[in-house]
C-alpha cells in the first residue's frame, strides 16, 4: 500500500498534488497557543518594547508575522465582545455577544454574557457527580451557572474538535470566566479564577467532577505565596518610559495604595484575591495553572493538533485603575513579558516552539485617562455622568408627544438605551418614532457623539459612515437595545461595577479598536505588516493553516502573509 501511495504521489508530482500533500504533513503543528492580553492597545508593545526580554513579547514581535494595524469593526469594544470575535472570526451581529450584559426581554432582566441557568458551578469535591444534583427549574433567579451557550456560532476550537471527531484537546484559561468560556467554545474545556475561593473553577457544563490535576493545583494554594508581599517595580525607576501620572488621576480600590509599592495585604484580607487579579500576580497565577494543564493533559504530544487559549486579564484591570500612561501599566506589561518568557520556555521544553503556532492579540484597546488627555490639550476629554441622559427636554417630549413619563425608559446598559416594550405596546406607541425622539434629544447632550436607533439599523436607513458601520456590526435583533449611544472621543462613564476608574473602553474610536495581531512559531518567518486587517481574521487563518472548516459565522479573511510564509518556509526544508 505504501508503495502504491508513493507511486500515486510521483505520478501526480507534475500537478503539484504531492508537494501539497507533503506541505500539509510538514506544516501540521502539534499545538496552537492563542494568547489574549486583555486591553492591550496596539501601540503599547512598541512603546514599552525596550524594557522587554528576548523571550517574551520580543520573541513574537521579532520572529513572527506582526500586524500593527489591526482594528475591530464593531462599536462596543468590551471584553466578551472581543473574546467572542477572536474565537468565532465574526462581529457581535453574528455571534450575538453584544456586550458584557444585555437586557433579556423574555426574562425581563439584565443577563450576564455567559450565564446559563441550566448549569451551576462545579463543587471542588472529588468523586461527587454534580450533573444531576439540582433540578434546573428549581434554581434561584440569580444564575451562577456558566456556559458558552449564549454564543450563537461555532469557534475555531469547535471546528478543530469536529475535524477529527474529538481527538484534539481544546482548553482555555483566564482570570475572567468570559475570557475562558468564549475561547474554549462549545466543545472545549474552560477554567477561570474565582476571587471568592482563590482557586481555578469551572461549571458542570464541562465536567461532572474536577480532574485530579486541577484539585492538586488548587490544593497547593499558590495564591497564598503573595500574602504579606507587595507589588514592587521590576526595574529601577529611571528605566521606565513615562513619568508617573499625577496623584489626582489615580484611584483607590479597597486600600490599594496610590503609589508603589502596592501591598497585597494578608491572605485573610477580604479583598486579597481581588488585589492579586488587579496586579501582575493575576497573570503569574494564570500562567502557572496553564503550565500545569499543558503538562498534565499532555497537550501537543499526540498525532493531532491540540489547542490552548490563555487570556491574561491583569492588564485590563490595571488600565482601568491607572490608565495606559502610568508606571503601573508599564510595569505590569514588563512583568507579563517575563511571565510569557517562562510560559514559552515551558512549551519549548514539552512541545517545542517549532511545533507550536502562537497567535497573540487582544480583545480591545483603551483610552488614556480623560484628565490626562485633557492636561495634554485634548479638551474634549471628560468623564460623563449618565444621569445627564434623562434631560428635562426629553421628559417634556415624552409627556407631550407620547403621554408617558420616564418609566417608558427601562434602563441604560452600556451602550444601549432599552425601552419598556410592554408599556409601548399597551399604549399603542409607534416604536420607531419614540426611538427617534430619544436619539434626537441624546444628540443635544454635551459629550454624546452619536445616537442611532435600532429601527434605523434594522430597516437599513442609516447613512454610510464609519460610526454607523461599527454600530450596525454590533446589532443583534434579540439582544441589542433601542438606541445605541456613542460618546465623544476619550469621554466615558468612569464607573465599573460601582467603582470609580481612571480609564475604560467600549467605544468605536480607534484607541479602543486597535490591538496587535502576531503569528509566530512553527514554520513562520519574521515580517512586519502595516496593511489594515481585523482580529476577525485570526480564526479563519488558524483554520486555513490546519486545513479545517472555518467557524460557522466567520466573516474574517485568511491572512496570506501567515499562510505564505509558512508555505515558503516548509518548501525550503
Amino acid at each position: 500500500m505504501k508503495k502504491q501511495l508513493i507511486a500515486l504521489g510521483l505520478s501526480f508530482a507534475s500537478m503539484g498534488l504531492f508537494s501539497a500533500f507533503a506541505y500539509a504533513q510538514d506544516t501540521q503543528p502539534k499545538l496552537v497557543l492563542q494568547i489574549t492580553v486583555d486591553g492591550l492597545r496596539g501601540d503599547l508593545l512598541e512603546r514599552y518594547k525596550h524594557n522587554f526580554t528576548d523571550g517574551g513579547f520580543r520573541y513574537l514581535m521579532d520572529n513572527g508575522v506582526y500586524y500593527n494595524n489591526a482594528h475591530y469593526q464593531h462599536a462596543n469594544t468590551e471584553t466578551i465582545v472581543g473574546h467572542a470575535s477572536l474565537a468565532t472570526g465574526a462581529p457581535p451581529s453574528v455571534h450575538g455577544m453584544v456586550g458584557n450584559v444585555w437586557y433579556d426581554r423574555a426574562l425581563q432582566r439584565l443577563v450576564y454574557n455567559v450565564e446559563d441557568g441550566d448549569y451551576q458551578m462545579l463543587t471542588q469535591q472529588a468523586g461527587v457527580d454534580q450533573s444531576t444534583e439540582i433540578d434546573p427549574t428549581q434554581r434561584t433567579a440569580k444564575q451562577d451557572g456558566r456556559s458558552p451557550a449564549p454564543m450563537l456560532v461555532s469557534t475555531f476550537g469547535d471546528e478543530l474538535t469536529i475535524s477529527n471527531n474529538g481527538r484534539s484537546k481544546v482548553f482555555a484559561v483566564s482570570t475572567k470566566d468570559r475570557g475562558a468560556i468564549a475561547l474554549a467554545g462549545h466543545t472545549g474545556k474552560a477554567f477561570w479564577f474565582s476571587k471568592a475561593t482563590a482557586e481555578f473553577v469551572t461549571s458542570d457544563y464541562y465536567y461532572t467532577r474536577y480532574p485530579h490535576w486541577v484539585e492538586a493545583w488548587n490544593n497547593k494554594n499558590m495564591p497564598s505565596q503573595y500574602s504579606g508581599k507587595r507589588w514592587e517595580l521590576a526595574l529601577a525607576r529611571d528605566k521606565y518610559t513615562l513619568e508617573e501620572v499625577s496623584q489626582q488621576h489615580k484611584f483607590d480600590l479597597a486600600g490599594f495604595q496610590r503609589t508603589f509599592p502596592h501591598p497585597y495585604g494578608p491572605e485573610s484580607f477580604p479583598y486579597y484575591s481581588t488585589m492579586l487579579t488587579i496586579s501582575p500576580a493575576g497573570d503569574e497565577i494564570t500562567a502557572d495553572f496553564a503550565k500545569t494543564l499543558l503538562k498534565d493533559e499532555q497537550l501537543g504530544r499526540r498525532s493531532v493538533t491540540d489547542f490552548l487559549a490563555i487570556s491574561f486579564s491583569s492588564n485590563d484591570y490595571v488600565l482601568h485603575l491607572y490608565g495606559p500612561s502610568s508606571l503601573e501599566a508599564e510595569d505590569n506589561l514588563i512583568r507579563l513579558d517575563r511571565t510569557l518568557q517562562g510560559l514559552f520556555a515551558e512549551i519549548d521544553k514539552h512541545v517545542g516552539l517549532d511545533n507550536t503556532v502562537i497567535v497573540l492579540s487582544a480583545d480591545h484597546g483603551a483610552p488614556e485617562a480623560s484628565p490626562v488627555a485633557a492636561s495634554l490639550g485634548l479638551k474634549q476629554a471628560q468623564y460623563f455622568d449618565k444621569s445627564n441622559l434623562l434631560t428635562d427636554n426629553l421628559k417634556q417630549r415624552l409627556a407631550t408627544e407620547f403621554a408617558v413619563n420616564e418609566e417608558i425608559i427601562r434602563l441604560y446598559a452600556q451602550p444601549y438605551v432599552y425601552l419598556n416594550h410592554e408599556l409601548i405596546k399597551q399604549k399603542s406607541i409607534d416604536l420607531a418614532q419614540l426611538q427617534a425622539v430619544i436619539a434626537e434629544e441624546a444628540m443635544k447632550i454635551k459629550g454624546v457623539a452619536s445616537a442611532v436607533t435600532s429601527e434605523d439599523i434594522a430597516t437599513g436607513r442609516l447613512a454610510d459612515s464609519y460610526l454607523n458601520t461599527m454600530i450596525s456590526n454590533n446589532y443583534h435583533a434579540n439582544r441589542s437595545g433601542d438606541v445605541y449611544l456613542v460618546f465623544e472621543p476619550r469621554t466615558y462613564i468612569n464607573d465599573m461595577d460601582g467603582l470609580t476608574v481612571a480609564s475604560t473602553h467600549g467605544s468605536p474610536w480607534r484607541y479602543d479598536t486597535h490591538v496587535p495581531v502576531i503569528f509566530a512559531g512553527h514554520n513562520i518567518s519574521a515580517q512586519k505588516v502595516t496593511t489594515a486587517i481585523t482580529p476577525y481574521d485570526i480564526a479563519p487563518t488558524l483554520s486555513n493553516l490546519l486545513g479545517i472548516t472555518l467557524p460557522s459565522g466567520a466573516t474574517g479573511n485568511v491572512l496570506n502573509e501567515v499562510t505564505n510564509t509558512m508555505s515558503n518556509t516548509a518548501s525550503k526544508k
